[in-house]
């Protein structure tokens, strides 16, 4: 595995977006809405930003921003095989927010697990 991505939950995604081109010289690669967000990825090198932005008052990314404030959400490794990851974690008996993987951004399967088992890390597994 190897670190896809790290999540960032933001009132303004574009606004935060055109700030990280800008700072970091890098290019928005994807935009999108799903699963009650905006999400914005921008490719900054062997990895991506995920920025999320949510599109109401009820979901994850929105209750999210009312406990923590804006900042780091989560972090995303990549894997051939996120069924397979999620049963090595089981097997290491760490608590699973996903018991199988589902539909992410960009077409791709996810599942997260807890962070109260990962370190204070929301865990996310990518499949490519």
């Amino acid at each position: 595995m190897h670190l896809d991505h790290a999540g960032v939950a933001t009132d303004d995604a574009a606004g935060l977006a055109a700030l990280y081109v800008d700072l970091l010289d890098c290019d928005i690669v994807h935009e999108e809405e799903f699963d009650g967000m905006a999400v914005v990825f921008l490719d900054v090198g062997d990895s991506y930003l995920e920025l999320l932005e949510p599109l109401d008052d009820e979901g994850a990314i929105a209750r999210y921003l009312d406990r923590n404030g804006p900042g780091i959400h989560h972090l995303a490794f990549a894997t051939d095989d996120a069924a397979a990851a999620l049963d090595r974690a089981r097997e290491m008996n760490i608590e699973l927010i996903d018991e199988e993987p589902r539909p992410g951004a960009w077409g791709h399967q996810v599942a997260f697990l807890h962070p109260r088992d990962t370190g204070g890390v929301l865990v996310e597994f990518v499949e490519h």
